[in-house]
């Protein structure tokens, strides 16, 4: 993972994660890899990724079963919310990319439909 200068490592770490529960990489009732294994594997201090999990425990992405480790809900109606608040975000940056540019609404709907041919 190539983490960027301008946001927490940790949250960079937390959105890969939860892009990877929204994309089925990380399926609901699995297992996610322990914090070591996490911290090992992204060479990032093994603080770094519990404030990470911390979050998605706090936000019910994550259930953690005692003794056993941190598992993605099962929750299917919560996941869908998240899908939906990923997507919207997204649309948001690259609207305000295109703004930024001085492109207008009408120009961004166009560039976006023959995108889509």
């Amino acid at each position: 993972m190539n983490f960027k200068d301008n946001l927490p490592i940790y949250i960079q770490i937390k959105e890969y994660l939860c892009r990877q529960i929204i994309n089925g990489k990380l399926e609901p009732n699995q297992r996610i890899p322990s914090v070591r294994n996490l911290a090992a594997q992204l060479t990032v201090n093994v603080n770094t990724i519990q404030k990470a999990l911390r979050q998605m425990i706090n936000s019910g992405l994550l259930v953690t079963k005692r003794g056993e480790g941190n598992y993605v809900t099962n929750d299917k109606k919560l996941l869908k919310k998240i899908k939906k608040d990923i997507i919207v975000a997204e649309q948001r940056k690259f609207v305000q990319n295109m703004r930024s540019f001085g492109i207008s609404s009408g120009q961004i709907n166009l560039i976006v439909a023959n995108h889509l041919k």
